[in-house]
C-alpha cells in the first residue's frame, strides 16, 4: 500500500514538473515572437534619421486613406503659398545671390507643436521676420490653433507630410501622405501650398517624385542647424552662420524638446543682421533668385 502511495505521489510530482516545463518553454516562445515582431516592424518602417514624439490622436493608415481625398469645404479667406513657376517640379537647396545680396530663409520643420511653436512665433514677431513653416499633417490635426498662429503671424506654410516617414512608399501611399496633409492644412487654416520637404531631406523613397509629378517645388536646405540633435546653443548658432547670401536655414519647432532652438533664435537673429542680413519667406526668396537671372541651385 505505501508502495502504491509513494507511486502516485511520483506521478503527480512528474506531472506538475513537466507542466512547469511546457508552461516556461510556451512562455519564452510568445516572447521570442513579441520581440521578433517589433524588430521586424522598426525594418519595414526603418530608423528615423532622429526620432518624432509623435503627439496623440495619430490616424490610422485606414482612416488616412479615407480622409486623404475626401473633399473639404473651402474655408471663407483662403491662400495660396507657392514658388516662382520656373520652380515647379525642381529640388531646391537655395539660390544664388550676389554677396552684397544678402537674403536668408529661415524654416523650421516638424511643428506645429505645443508652446514652441508660439515661442519661436514671438520672437519673430518681435523681429519682424517672416519665415517658412514645414507642418507635419498629424501635428496640424493635433494643433490646430497652433497651425492657425502661423498663418495668422503672416508666415508661409509647407508640406512636410503626414507621418514624417523615411521608408520607401508606393505611389499611393506617397499621395496619401502628401494630399493628406494638404487637405489638413487647407481644412484648418485655409492655406493651399505646392512647397514640400521631404522628411529627413530624402529624395528616392517615392515621396519627392510625386511631388514633382504635381509640380511641387521641393525645397531642401543649404545649412543645417541639426537642432534635433539638441546640441548646445553655441554650437547650432555656430551651424547657422555658415549660411551664404540666398542660404535656406533648416531649424525644428516641432517633434520633440526645441528649447535649444528657441534660446538660439534671437541670437542667431542678432548675428546675421549685424553681418548684413536680410530674412525672407522661400517664395520671396525664389523670387529674389528670379530677379538676379542666375540659374538656381535646383536639381530635376
Amino acid at each position: 500500500m505505501k508502495t502504491r502511495i509513494k507511486k502516485i505521489r511520483l506521478k503527480r510530482k512528474f506531472f506538475w514538473r513537466r507542466l512547469i516545463l511546457i508552461s516556461l518553454i510556451i512562455g519564452s516562445s510568445i516572447l521570442t515572437y513579441t520581440l521578433l515582431s517589433k524588430r521586424n516592424q522598426q525594418e519595414v518602417f526603418g530608423q528615423a534619421q532622429y526620432p518624432i514624439q509623435m503627439p496623440p490622436n495619430t490616424l490610422s493608415y485606414e482612416a488616412l486613406n479615407k480622409t486623404s481625398h475626401s473633399q473639404t469645404e473651402a474655408p471663407v479667406n483662403s491662400i495660396s503659398f507657392n514658388a516662382p513657376s520656373n520652380f515647379a517640379g525642381t529640388v531646391v537647396y537655395d539660390v544664388k545671390l550676389p554677396k552684397k545680396e544678402k537674403y536668408v530663409a529661415l524654416t523650421f520643420d516638424d511643428g506645429p507643436w505645443p508652446n514652441t511653436t508660439d515661442q519661436i512665433l514671438k520672437i519673430l514677431r518681435q523681429n519682424h521676420i517672416k519665415a517658412t513653416f514645414f507642418m507635419i499633417g498629424e501635428n496640424v490635426k493635433a494643433h490646430p490653433v497652433q497651425a492657425k498662429n502661423v498663418l495668422a503671424d503672416g508666415h508661409v506654410i509647407g508640406n512636410h507630410t503626414w507621418h514624417h516617414w523615411y521608408m520607401h512608399m508606393n505611389p499611393q501611399l506617397a499621395a496619401s501622405e502628401i494630399e493628406s496633409t494638404a487637405n489638413i492644412i487647407y481644412k484648418t487654416t485655409g492655406a493651399k501650398t505646392t512647397l514640400f520637404r521631404p522628411p529627413g531631406g530624402i529624395l528616392n523613397n517615392g515621396l519627392a517624385d510625386y511631388a514633382k509629378n504635381q509640380n511641387h517645388s521641393v525645397i531642401l536646405w543649404s545649412a543645417d542647424s541639426e537642432d534635433y540633435r539638441i546640441p548646445s546653443v553655441a554650437t547650432l548658432i555656430k551651424r547657422v552662420m555658415k549660411v551664404a547670401p540666398g542660404g535656406i536655414v533648416l531649424m525644428h519647432d516641432g517633434g520633440g524638446n526645441r528649447s535649444h532652438t528657441v534660446t538660439a533664435l534671437p541670437q542667431i537673429i542678432n548675428k546675421l543682421r549685424k553681418q548684413g542680413y536680410k530674412f525672407v519667406t522661400v517664395p520671396e526668396l525664389l523670387e529674389l533668385q528670379n530677379k538676379q537671372q542666375p540659374s538656381a541651385t535646383a536639381k530635376n
